[in-house]
Formats: structure tokens, sequence, C-alpha cells
């Protein structure tokens, strides 16, 4: 067994962006604009050729922090078969079901356009073109122990990612209407603004282990239709009625297949590729927050709670953390769910992209946070 080796480069796939510039600038006069010589020795440049061409290493981006991993071939393997033997997550199936898949599709989008629930447009639009099977992918989890991977599923070109962007624009506008709901960090500084922790509080934060494997598509789609009963503007959006986007939504969720190294498998939840897969989390999230606050015993019910997808940061009373986490981890009634959280360390915790700092008044600063695996890099080369 080759011992694992994870190392981070500064230098972002350089040499896709050495042969691109290359290319752009091939034909162009030297007088129409002044040309960057590349800040690469040859021996550097060499020495990308040279990883570029190993067979025994995997040349990865970083889940987060913009790093570029560089990881054994043999323990990416072995990672991602440990992980596709989780029988309760996946299952692998005896053929590619794509051409089944798509006559399904098909059936309901000439329904839907002879019911004139659809324009001829919106039918074309969503058509099946391409016929792609969805590939799985991992990136490295650098800023976690033990460098876990994250599956990723490229849905582009396959049968029903165009259907699940439109069921992504259907379905958005539910999203956010409760005042738990975070946008990103700005939006958090500004509720954090006025807030004071009183003596004996304190901050924690809760994380979802694997939320979108884990989202139990049943429960989510009984939460959907409720929201979308309620929702008066869904009319402003579609002619589809509700158990039409219900159907084409329960079989985007459950026909979340792909392939890996030749072997086509089956997942259950939603799938992290997928167009609607964040807006079915969100609005699972909505509601489990809704029947968790809802329930919380009040010495243990935070007086704070803002949640970013799957991040939740809470204001509770010392001492609550384990006894809200336990609560937390039964509303959910598959028992997928659960929360992992952390407390404030030298009256400080991170989240999101900030380091919330609490003052000895009380009050509350904001400092920019960044994972030791951050490389500061922001835009590409």
């Amino acid at each position: 067994m080759r011992k694992e080796v994870v190392a981070t480069i500064p230098v972002e796939v350089l040499h896709d962006y050495i042969v691109a510039t290359e290319e752009a600038c091939a034909g162009l006069n030297v007088s129409d604009a002044n040309i960057t010589k590349s800040n690469l020795s040859k021996d550097e440049k060499r020495a990308l050729q040279d990883l570029k061409k190993d067979e025994n290493i995997m040349i990865l981006p970083a889940d987060k922090g913009k790093s570029t991993v560089v990881l054994d071939k043999d323990t990416y393997e072995e990672k991602v078969n440990n992980m596709l033997n989780d029988e309760k997550t996946y299952q692998e199936l005896k053929s590619d079901p794509t051409s089944k898949y798509k006559d399904k599709l098909l059936g309901m989008l000439k329904k839907w356009k002879k019911k004139e629930k659809i324009t001829v447009s919106e039918y074309w639009k969503v058509y099946p073109t391409a016929e792609n099977t969805p590939r799985m992918y991992c990136t490295p989890k650098i800023h976690k122990p033990g460098t876990p991977l994250r599956p990723i599923v490229d849905y582009c070109g396959s049968i029903m990612y165009e259907t699940s962007k439109e069921l992504a624009r259907i379905l958005g506008p539910l999203v956010g209407q409760t005042q738990h709901h975070v946008i990103n960090s700005k939006d958090l500084s500004e509720g954090l603004a006025e807030i004071l922790i009183e003596e004996g509080e304190e901050f924690m934060s809760h994380d979802v282990v694997s939320l979108f494997t884990n989202t139990p598509v049943s429960d989510s789609l009984k939460s959907i239709r409720n929201r979308l009963e309620d929702d008066s503007t869904l009319k402003e959006r579609t002619k589809l009625t509700i158990d039409n986007i219900m159907e084409v939504l329960e079989f985007a969720l459950t026909t979340t297949y792909f392939s890996f190294r030749g072997q086509i498998y089956q997942r259950f939840g939603t799938a992290k590729g997928s167009p609607v897969s964040p807006i079915v989390a969100n609005l699972y999230m909505e509601w489990l927050e809704q029947e968790a606050l809802a329930t919380a015993p009040l010495d243990i019910k935070p007086r704070l709670w803002k949640r970013y997808v799957d991040d939740v940061l809470e204001i509770v009373n010392k001492g609550s953390a384990e006894p809200l986490t336990e609560h937390l981890n039964q509303i959910d009634n598959t028992g997928n769910i659960k929360f992992t959280y952390e407390t404030e360390e030298n009256q400080q915790i991170p989240f999101l992209d900030t380091l919330i700092v609490k003052k000895p008044d009380g009050s509350i600063k904001l400092l920019v946070y960044r994972k030791k695996t951050h490389t500061d890099q922001y835009l590409h080369f």
C-alpha cells in the first residue's frame, strides 16, 4: 500500500492556464498588446508536466480554499470504494437506466405540452437532447482530519439536467421565507449587529453530517407540497399544477444514478451537483428547524438561531449544548439527519467566513475568518 500523500499546490492548474494563454495570444500583434511573459522557469514547467503524466497520483481541487491537492491514486480509489460500499446510501445497478428514464420523462413532458401546461418553447428547453450518464467525482476535504472525500455528481448533459434547472427556478422562491435564513456573511453580520450576549450565555454552532446524502426524499416531498399549497405566487412562475410539479420532482429525486469507473450506481437522498438538490435540502432544513425550535424545552431553546443551509449559529444557555444536540437529532423520523456541534473557544467562534468575537461588555466584533487550508486565491490566474 502506498503511503498517502496530500499536498497543496499554490499554482492551481497553471499548466492549463499557460496553454490557454499561448493559444489566446497566437496571432496577436505584439504592438497591439503587452503580452506578459510566464513567470515559471523551465524546471517548474517540466515539473508540472511530470506531475500531469504520473499515473500513480490524482491531481484534484480541494473541497474548499482553492488549493490543488496531490493524492495517491490508490488512496483515492480506496476511499471512494469504501464510500460506495455503504449499502444504505448506494446501490449497484446492473445496467444503465438512461433510456428507460428518458422515456418516462418524455412521457410527462409530452402530456403537459398537449394539455398546454408548458409551451412548445418550454418543452424544447427541457427536452433531453443529450443522454450523458451522470458522472461522480470526489474532492478532498483537506480542512478535516483524515482528508475525507466529498462526492459530487456531474449532471451536465444528462437527461434530467435542464428539467432540474427548471424545477430549481420554480421552487427557488420558496427558500428563505423565515427569520432564521442567512443569505451570506454580509447578511449574517447585519443580523448580529445589535446582538448583546448576556452573562450565562454562549455561542455555539451545529452542522449536519452529509446533508445531501441523508436528506429524506419522502419527507422532503411532503414538506415541499405543503409549501407549494401555501404559495400564492406559484401561478406567476408556471402553469404546471402542484401535482405536475410533485410528479416530476419525485422522479428527479428518485433517479439519482451515476457512473464511476464504468459501474452504474443508484444513490439515495439528494445528490450534490443536481441544480434542484440545494433547494430541496434547504426546504427540508427549514421544516426541520421549525419543528426543532417549536418543540425544544425552554431551558435549552436557543435565543438566536441563524442557518446557512446546514450550518447553524446559535446563542444558548451555557451547558445546553449536548441536550440541544440530542433534541435536534430526534426530529428527523428516518434517523439519518445527525448534527455535530462546536462551542465558542476563548470567547470566539467561526461561522461561514466570519470569526465572531465576544467582547467583555457582551457586544460582538466580527473579523474575517479563513481556514488554515485557505490559499487566499479569489481570481483565476
